[in-house]
């Protein structure tokens, strides 16, 4: 059963570019071992917020606390007690996996005894015996994804930000990948992710839904659509987005 630890806080987080407002009095929890969707079209201020939230990026104004630490003050205290994902992977194409592991693992802080052990296990679980040692760049899509996932929480963190991490990849692949992040969530590591998928909307626990800088809805995907009364989340997402103003991040 999911505690309720809150592992992110935000209290009205705001980030502005000159007159431009990104992300507007921003407010919500996440919960321990929960998987939270953040969900947007382009140009409704996710990436804006999930930089602030890493400690990539200085808020205008607001509070937010992320792992129990503050994002003014604890930037890199927040950084070794998370892991990241991007969409491009975030893995170094010209090493290999075992060297990608290594070095992940270095970065992160873990002992060299650590790291062998968890090498190997990695390794291992993702069926990557026979490609260790052959370059990154010579991995299908699929395999890079699963990796960067598993690099990504290498350290056991308390929170794993993943920004569009399925982009690019066929559905069958996709599930898959879900199904790592089912297993780092039952782990007790929270998960929140953005995707343009809305499908995957259905895999959260709780999405929030932005529009040009503000969050218009946050709940579950069920109660969502009953809200709605709609059949899918492409549906509650459209009637909510219809409005946007913003084209782009």
């Amino acid at each position: 059963m999911m505690t309720k630890e809150v592992v992110i806080k935000t209290e009205k987080l705001t980030k502005r570019f000159g007159d431009f407002i990104a992300t507007n009095e921003i407010s919500f929890d996440v919960y321990s071992g929960e998987i939270f969707g953040f969900l947007g079209a382009n140009g409704a201020g996710k990436t804006t917020a999930m930089s602030m939230l890493c400690g990539l990026l200085t808020p205008s104004s607001g509070n937010a606390t992320v792992a129990g630490y503050d994002i003014y003050k604890q930037t890199e205290k927040i950084k070794k007690n998370i892991g990241y994902m991007s969409q491009k992977f975030s893995l170094y194409e010209d090493l290999t996996p075992r060297e990608n592991i290594r070095f992940f693992g270095g970065i992160y802080g873990l002992s060299d005894k650590e790291i062998r052990e968890k090498s190997g296990r990695l390794i291992e679980q993702l069926g990557l015996a026979s490609e260790a040692d052959k370059l990154v760049v010579s991995l299908p899509l699929g395999w890079k994804q699963k990796l960067a996932f598993s690099v990504a929480i290498i350290h056991e963190p308390k929170i794993v930000f993943l920004d569009e991490p399925t982009g690019g990849v066929d559905p069958v692949t996709r599930r898959q990948f879900w199904e790592l992040i089912y297993d780092a969530s039952d782990r007790g590591i929270t998960i929140f992710v953005t995707t343009h998928y809305m499908d995957e909307a259905e895999y959260c626990n709780r999405i929030s839904m932005m529009v040009d800088g503000v969050i218009k809805e946050l709940d579950s995907p069920a109660n969502l659509k009953e809200k709605y009364k709609a059949a899918t989340m492409d549906e509650v997402f459209f009637e909510l987005a219809r409005g946007a103003v913003r084209k782009a991040d």
